[in-house]
């Protein structure tokens, strides 16, 4: 059997019998003659003959076997990489039949529901748009992966049963079958484990890395799960990560979204007072033309009070009875000049937080970290921590005791750089399989019902409320 060569490839092979093999895209019924665009993952070629195409429907699976051929000039179409080409027919199975699809998928596919879309997010993926996200995803994390190993970073891969620990967002919570009531809890980040690799020695680490948290979505959040890049590193400053990350993303930019331009280089920083008092926001969208698609307006916020005032939302935070939250969270550094300040007037203390911000989104996140036991102590006292919640970190309070480095880092999100870079409505438009806006897996009917046995082997019963939900 003739081997299978791809559709981009039959620009090369004029004159020449090629074996294709991928999906019907379209159709056209000309009488004698029959006209398919054959799609495959590097594009989309035409197809033409009769019979042996008379049968076909859109979206079947076929094996192609036939003739490369020029096409006139007058009928060369320039929308398509492959269109000064076409095949003619010679042989044709079907290695598959589809049905008719409950939507099209040779638009964007922005005007239907996307409830629809994500349950059939299988076919979704076929549109020419979401199957180039996706490669572009893949593209960029290949490129930030290769960027920070040339730069004697280490990746490693952090557990996805941990413990549960008040981080600022309500966990997501796993029975345990082995420890009779105890819970693990999937990492709202990677935060700990990142600044006990520091305490390891290893200087340098990153990973691609999922995290969990049960908040309600947003159209720069998606439910339940999201990928960021995170990065940590010992012996530097503030201005050692900003400097890193943003060679990192313009030479991203440049190389992989050539199309695309930076509105300033390099990358405006704005105290986070200032930037409140000039734009209202500390996200602003610096574009000079914000209809401007190609243009990319990155920024810095720094200078971010260490604290926040407690509200009655910060139920993850301390007893109910502190006055103050952290206001990023609370293993950020306060700024050296102001540590006095932690037993005189903590809502002035400054932290050595940084957002990266993107066309108006924040897009990543990071910080100096806390690298002293009695410095982490004092922080967990002002926002009211009891010796209960203490104890949840004792981990990191006793590897504190062990030679601390310096050490701080800096957590991008991917889905939402990707987002904003080219310019989706959605983070769900650069994910392959996202949880909708109602909290239902795409594809899957999760959450679900389990069976009796599996609740009692992990020692649980549901109990159902008889109060009605307001």
């Amino acid at each position: 059997m003739t081997q299978r060569v791809l559709v981009r490839d039959t620009l090369k092979l004029v004159n020449q019998i090629v074996r294709l093999s991928g999906w019907v895209h379209a159709r056209r019924d000309h009488g004698k003659l029959v006209f398919i665009d054959l799609r495959d993952r590097s594009g989309i070629v035409q197809i033409v003959g009769g019979d042996v195409l008379k049968d076909l429907r859109i979206e079947d699976v076929v094996d192609v076997s036939g003739l490369v051929k020029d096409r006139p000039a007058n009928l060369q179409n320039p929308k398509i990489e492959t269109g000064k080409v076409e095949v003619e027919a010679r042989k044709v199975t079907v290695l598959s039949h589809s049905k008719e699809l409950p939507f099209p998928i040779d638009t964007d596919g922005y005007e239907i529901d996307e409830e629809i879309r994500s349950k059939y997010r299988y076919l979704d993926i076929r549109r020419p748009r979401m199957a180039k996200n996706l490669r572009l995803r893949s593209k960029v994390v290949a490129y930030i992966r290769n960027f920070l190993l040339d730069r004697d970073f280490v990746e490693v891969e952090t557990p996805i049963l941990t413990k549960t620990t008040p981080e600022g967002a309500r966990d997501f919570i796993v029975p345990s079958r082995l420890k009779k009531g105890k819970f693990y809890a999937l990492p709202q980040s990677p935060q700990q484990y990142k600044q006990l690799l520091m305490v390891a020695g290893l200087e340098r680490y990153f990973q691609i890395a999922r995290c969990f948290r049960d908040e309600d979505p947003r159209k720069d959040r998606a439910y339940g799960e999201f990928t960021q890049l995170d990065l940590e590193m010992s012996f530097v400053t503030q201005n050692d990560i900003l400097t890193l990350t943003e060679e990192l993303f313009t030479r991203l930019v440049k190389d992989l979204f050539p199309d695309k331009h930076m509105t300033q280089t390099p990358w405006p920083r704005f105290s986070h007072n200032q930037v409140r008092q000039k734009y209202g926001t500390d996200k602003p969208d610096l574009r000079k033309d914000k209809n401007d698609v190609q243009e990319l307006a990155f920024s810095w916020t720094i200078d971010f009070p260490l604290f926040a005032e407690q509200s009655k939302e910060d139920f993850y935070y301390g007893s109910g009875q502190a006055k103050f939250a952290p206001s990023h969270h609370m293993f950020t550094a306060p700024h050296p000049d102001d540590i006095p300040l932690l037993d005189k007037d903590p809502l002035k203390v400054r932290g050595l937080q940084h957002d990266l911000v993107l066309n108006g989104f924040e897009v990543g996140g990071g910080s100096i970290r806390i690298h002293q036991r009695e410095v982490q102590d004092k922080v967990f006292d002002l926002i009211g921590f009891t010796k209960e919640q203490k104890k949840q970190f004792e981990h990191m309070l006793t590897a504190f005791t062990y030679g601390v480095p310096p050490h701080g880092g800096i957590a991008p999100g991917v889905d939402r750089i990707l987002m904003a870079i080219l310019g989706e409505p959605s983070v769900r438009e650069v994910m392959a399989f996202p949880t909708s806006a109602s909290g239902q897996t795409s594809v899957m009917d999760a959450p679900s019902v389990v069976e009796p046995q599996q609740l009692k082997e992990l020692h649980l019963k549901v109990v159902e409320s008889n109060k009605k939900e307001k």
